[in-house]
């Protein structure tokens, strides 16, 4: 018996076995493709030529000299920071309220969740529809209250990105507000019951006692939808594909355009590369913020 054992895995050469198929999946579809993409981003390839050269830099040369950058990055910035934090406020007010435990609670919990998973593109179509300039609900209500009511809402580039931001407000709502409620179902009632013992009025034990209690998983739940939000595509591309006038023009419709519409696959890899970068710093502060939450 004592041969046989000595004889089987350990268990750490039975884990190494079990992780390699994981390891194999991630490879194929995720790190050689990133390689290939960075190794891609010091050519000249073009989807209209079958034969590409090393250029070096000269496409990060490019991509920062670009006149258009900043003002990308600018609306990225932009996009991110207001499909995060407005999504998250009222997330956060909806799912206060849902935690009080009324009657109906329930029923309007599972309703909120329905359009979290309706697919971007849909959402996209349905915002679309309503911000539309010449037959618009939108339009129609501002019309039927007596105001004007012929604006282009995607067709201005003071308003589109502020559209298309609501748009992604709506969807993501239900996301934090799920998060954030079970965040607030898993705050001690002791604790506020002794904080209103000594005098602490609503805002106080919200700012002193649920808030502290809360706070990994609002630091988690905030760099993920920062991480989701710099990565996100669908929404903008299908409400006004960039436009007008690049007023909604993200990176990652940047990289698309590049790529399969201007045909450059080698500046698209650049931007993508760049993108994947800015991506990779805001996952590490949400590995950061996982490790420091165990």
């Amino acid at each position: 018996m004592k041969n046989i054992r000595s004889r089987g895995l350990t268990d750490a050469q039975t884990g190494v076995l079990l992780i390699i198929p994981g390891l194999a999946v991630f490879a194929a579809i995720i790190l050689f493709p990133f390689i290939d993409a960075i190794r891609m981003s010091f050519t000249d390839k073009s989807m209209l030529m079958p034969d590409y050269e090393y250029v070096g830099l000269k496409n990060y040369i490019e991509v920062f000299s670009d006149p258009y950058l900043g003002k990308t990055i600018l609306t990225t910035a932009i996009f991110v920071i207001l499909s995060t934090a407005l999504p998250f406020l009222l997330g956060f007010i909806w799912a206060i309220i849902l935690n009080q435990g009324f009657k109906g609670a329930e029923l309007l919990r599972g309703i909120t969740l329905v359009n979290w998973i309706i697919p971007g593109v849909a959402i996209g179509f349905l915002w679309s529809w309503i911000f539309n300039g010449q037959y618009g609900v939108l339009n129609g209500m501002l019309e039927a209250l007596g105001l004007p009511g012929d604006t282009a809402w995607l067709g201005q580039t003071s308003t589109a990105l502020i559209c298309v931001v609501i748009a992604r407000t709506w969807q993501m709502l239900p996301w934090y507000m799920a998060f954030l409620l079970g965040g607030l179902q898993g705050v001690e009632l002791d604790q506020i019951e002794a904080a209103r013992i000594d005098g602490a009025g609503n805002w106080k034990c919200f700012t002193s006692v649920v808030l502290p209690s809360m706070k990994n998983i609002i630091s988690l739940i905030v760099v993920m939808g920062i991480v989701g939000n710099l990565q996100h595509f669908d929404l903008p591309w299908t409400m006004v594909q960039g436009g007008p006038a690049r007023a909604t023009t993200t990176l990652s419709i940047e990289v698309y355009a590049s790529a399969f519409q201007n045909w450059d696959m080698g500046k698209g890899a650049t931007i993508g590369t760049l993108w994947a970068v800015l991506l990779a710093c805001f996952s590490f502060v949400y590995l950061r913020q996982v490790k420091d939450s165990d």
